[in-house]
């Protein structure tokens, strides 16, 4: 499995940039927060995956901010503060954030920061 240095060489996506900087403002929230490449995206961990990208072809990639692999049964809600409704709710414990270009993602930096934040003191 390549590393996700590696794996970012030789990414041709529209949105690169802003999955560059994404990847680094997340890198950044908290020393201990690895990173791997999961379901063909980078991923970030502290025990297990919080949140991997969803690098699709076309007008959006996103970010799935989630308490691991596998859903749980009773998942515990993660609540976050989102005022500008920037998260779309899957369940009560796994959350999205589309992203249409590299600029939305690159305005969204602080924002996404801040949830990673909260989202990993929840976990």
């Amino acid at each position: 499995m390549p590393t996700v240095d590696q794996y970012l060489a030789t990414l041709d996506h529209p949105h690169r940039e802003g999955i560059l900087a994404l990847r680094q403002t997340i890198l950044g929230v908290d020393d201990r927060i690895r990173e791997a490449v999961k379901w063909n995206a980078p991923s970030f961990l502290l025990q297990d995956h919080f949140a991997t990208f969803r690098l699709r072809p076309g007008a959006v990639f996103q970010l799935i901010l989630h308490t691991g692999a596998k859903a749980r049964p009773d998942p515990t809600p993660i609540q976050i503060a989102d005022p500008g409704r920037l998260i779309q709710w899957a369940s009560p414990d796994r959350g999205v954030i589309a992203f249409a270009s590299s600029q939305d993602a690159l305005d969204k930096r602080v924002d996404v920061a801040r949830f990673v934040q909260e989202w990993i003191t929840q976990l």
